[in-house]
C-alpha cells in the first residue's frame, strides 16, 4: 500500500470510528445549542429543589442502555428512556425514548440482553440530536436513576464529547430514599427492589421499561418518606448525614 493510499485509509478508518460511537460529534458546537445549555445551567444553579415539598417535587426518572460499564474505555449509550413525576405520581403520558445512531457491531450478549438490533441503530437519530432532545425534555429538573453512577458517568462523557460542556444536572439515586427504610440495604439489582416493592417486572433492559419501574420504586419510597414525616429533600439529606 502506497503512503498516500495508507493516509487516505487511516483517515477513512478514523472518520468511521469517531462517527460510529457518537455520530455527529465532529465540528464546532452550534451557538444556539450552547446558549440553550448555558440557560439550563443557569436555571439549575438558581433552583432550590431541596426545600420543595416532596408532594410537589418534580423529577425526571431515566435509564440508559449501554454496551458496557466503562465510557472511558469505549462503551457507549444505545438508548435513553425517561418519564416525568410530580411527587409520587408518574406522568405516564409524558415520556421520552430514543435509540442512538451507531454503525458499530453489537455483541450477541448485548443484543440478547437489550433486544436492540444493529439495523435499528443504523437508522436511529444521532447522539447529538438525542442528547439535545433529552435535555430539552428534562429541562432543569432533578434526575433520578437506579445505580445512578452508571448513568452519570455516561451522560458526563457524552455531553462533553458532543457539546464540549459539563453535564451539571443533579442526579439522585433511588438508594437515597431506600436508606430511610433500611440503612443496611446494599445496592440491589432493579428487579430485586421491584420484588420488594411489589412492582411488576416489565420490559427489563429496555431503557423506557427500566425507567418506568425505577419511577415506581421512587414513588413508593417517596410515599414512605412522607409517612415517616419528611417534608423535603433537605430533611432527608440532614437525616442521612447523621447515620
Amino acid at each position: 500500500m502506497k503512503i498516500n493510499d495508507l493516509a487516505q485509509y487511516l483517515r477513512q478508518i478514523s472518520g468511521r470510528v469517531s462517527s460510529n460511537i457518537y455520530a455527529g460529534i465532529q465540528g464546532q458546537v452550534n451557538p444556539q445549542h450552547l446558549s440553550f445549555i448555558r440557560q439550563l445551567q443557569k436555571e439549575m444553579k438558581g433552583k432550590n429543589n431541596l426545600d420543595t415539598p416532596l408532594s410537589e417535587l418534580e423529577v425526571v426518572v431515566f435509564d440508559l442502555e449501554t454496551t458496557g460499564f466503562y465510557p472511558e474505555k469505549g462503551d457507549y449509550v444505545l438508548s435513553i428512556g425517561a418519564v416525568k413525576m410530580v411527587g409520587p405520581h408518574i406522568r405516564n403520558h409524558d415520556t421520552f425514548y430514543s435509540l442512538i445512531k451507531s454503525d458499530l457491531p453489537l455483541s450477541d450478549e448485548i443484543v440478547t440482553l437489550t433486544n436492540i438490533q444493529e439495523r435499528q441503530l443504523r437508522d436511529a437519530p444521532s447522539a447529538r440530536d438525542v442528547l439535545l432532545q433529552f435535555l430539552n425534555y428534562s429541562q432543569s429538573h432533578i434526575l433520578v436513576a437506579h445505580h445512578s453512577n452508571h448513568e452519570k458517568s455516561f451522560m458526563q462523557k457524552m455531553t462533553w464529547d458532543i457539546l464540549k460542556t459539563r453535564f451539571e444536572h443533579r442526579i439522585i439515586d433511588t438508594s437515597f430514599l431506600i436508606r430511610l427504610s433500611d440503612t443496611s440495604m446494599k445496592s440491589l439489582p432493579l428487579e430485586d427492589v421491584c420484588n420488594q416493592c411489589g412492582i411488576d417486572i416489565k420490559d427489563r433492559h429496555h431503557a423506557l421499561g427500566d425507567a418506568m419501574m425505577t419511577a415506581q420504586i421512587w414513588g413508593s419510597y417517596l410515599q414512605q418518606a412522607q409517612i415517616k414525616g419528611y417534608s423535603n429533600l433537605q430533611e432527608v439529606y440532614e437525616h442521612l448525614a447523621k447515620l
